[in-house]
């Protein structure tokens, strides 16, 4: 994906979709495309180099990984009313995934999470 290309972040959706059809229950599922879509929508928007994506799924959990190739580690943001949708995404994260977090790599960072029971 490119800097960015925000109408990537419907495909990297379906994709994600496709890929937990038969691998965890629908809820499940959709809040893992929702959080996900949040991710990389900030690695797009906060980056100059694209993101890759990484989904593993087993019998107890679901694991997404956002890699960009930026250093800087998300910022806590408390949005206010004034700031209509701008702000939310890393709350979401916060208050719908089992575990979350930021892993430094040599070029950039990780932003990944867990939705656990999904199998």
């Amino acid at each position: 994906m490119g800097h960015a290309d925000l109408s990537a972040v419907g495909d990297v959706r379906r994709d994600l979709r496709e890929f937990l059809r038969y691998r965890s229950p629908a809820e499940a599922a959709e809040v893992a495309e929702l959080l996900l879509s949040e991710i990389v929508t900030n690695a797009l928007i906060h980056t100059r180099h694209g993101a890759v994506v990484t989904v593993t799924a087993g019998p107890e959990k679901v694991r997404v990984e956002v890699r960009d190739f930026m250093s800087d580690a998300p910022r806590p943001y408390v949005p206010n009313a004034d700031d209509g949708t701008h702000g939310r995404g890393l709350v979401l994260v916060r208050s719908l995934a089992d575990a979350w977090g930021v892993t430094a790599q040599a070029l950039g960072k990780v932003v990944w999470f867990e939705l656990s029971g999904t199998g």
